[in-house]
């Protein structure tokens, strides 16, 4: 079963696992969501963070014989562990690694006690008034708990600290200040399991992000992945992640996030030579080899929108429809597998044309 169906890079990630010979069971929010008519069956489901998740999520394994999850959005993290007890092998690090990097605050103060290089880190409730003075870069103010850089804004003085703060609409010690690293941003694969072991490091430079990467190229910097190893042996995620960087003044790494997940540029790692998702997926419900941290520097992903045809009587076979949940004369649709708001009962599934 795969999560986010909707989000950009999850379609390619479905139609892989189908080329290698997965059945695969696709999840979102959204009945517009591409990736749900790109699986073997496409399901709604209730939000990440809602009580109604699990129940649903556990609901589906149990119908459609699950073996394994893989989650990729962060509001879903932690209740989809829970999957773990019924036998569904969850392909996540760790729970403390998981609740650490979430927690962006945390997680910085946990990766300074391990010695691995960090932005100066404050809360905005006791960031030095004149850090902006000392930060040659200016300073990037963001909440401590969010994905995808929603409300991630640059500053460079305490006046706008103060206006920023609040505007935000968040409390100041739900954001964190940190110094801005100006140097080359990378985001890295680093692939493990619940041995321990890291099976491959494959770093990409990002050349262009919105959100998410749009244009990166796998770069084969050894201190980028002395420093994804050194983070592997003090917080043991034993399980797949995604390190954020950029490089200083000196060329040397410093953390500024990290997604206890797989990354959004799985598919250039895959690219690259090592096929993070698929292998992982091997391992957790089988004897499927380790993979090997052999891959090819210089690969470059350009991200794009793509089309994928099939035949109509296979895009109707989910039961479901992208149309609107409401129609241009009022009229409510309600779509197989939709949950009622609160978490209540499923509503009777009407197909919506």
């Amino acid at each position: 079963m795969v999560t986010t169906a909707g989000s950009a890079p999850t379609p390619g990630t479905i139609l892989h696992l189908r080329q290698n010979g997965f059945r695969v069971v696709a999840t979102d929010v959204d009945p517009t969501a591409p990736g749900l008519y790109l699986a073997d069956r496409g399901y709604l489901v209730p939000p990440g963070d809602s009580e109604a998740f699990l129940p649903r999520m556990r609901s589906l394994c149990t119908e459609e014989g699950a073996v394994a999850v893989v989650p990729l959005v962060d509001e879903e993290l932690v209740r989809v562990g829970e999957l773990a007890k019924d036998g569904v092998k969850v392909l996540l690090p760790h729970l403390d690694f998981v609740t650490a990097c979430l927690d962006k605050y945390v997680l910085m103060q946990q990766l300074e006690d391990a010695g691995i290089g960090v932005p100066r880190t404050w809360l905005a409730s006791e960031w030095p008034t004149d850090a902006a003075d000392t930060s040659s870069g200016g300073l990037i103010v963001k909440p401590r708990i969010g994905r995808g850089s929603r409300g991630v804004l640059i500053i460079d003085s305490a006046r706008d600290m103060a206006r920023v703060v609040s505007e935000s609409g968040y409390a100041a010690d739900e954001l964190i200040v940190q110094e801005r690293i100006t140097g080359p941003e990378y985001t890295v694969s680093v692939v493990a399991w619940r041995d321990g072991e890291v099976q491959a490091v494959v770093p990409k430079e990002v050349l262009l992000k919105q959100g998410v990467t749009k244009y990166a190229v796998t770069r084969r910097n050894h201190e980028v992945i002395r420093t994804c190893r050194a983070i592997q042996s003090a917080l043991r995620a034993d399980g797949p992640f995604n390190v954020q960087l950029c490089l200083d003044g000196q060329g040397q790494p410093r953390v500024f996030e990290i997604n206890p997940r797989f990354s959004s540029t799985a598919a250039l790692t895959v690219a690259a030579g090592v096929d993070e998702i698929a292998g992982l997926l091997r391992q957790a419900i089988g004897d499927g080899p380790k993979l090997t941290d052999d891959w090819r520097e210089g690969v470059a992903m350009v991200r794009r929108w793509t089309d994928e045809f099939l035949p109509e009587e296979q895009f109707n076979s989910h039961g479901i429809s992208p149309a609107p949940a409401t129609s241009s004369h009022g009229e409510g649709f309600a779509l197989p597998g939709a949950v009622a708001a609160g978490g209540q009962s499923p509503i009777i599934p009407v197909r919506a044309r």
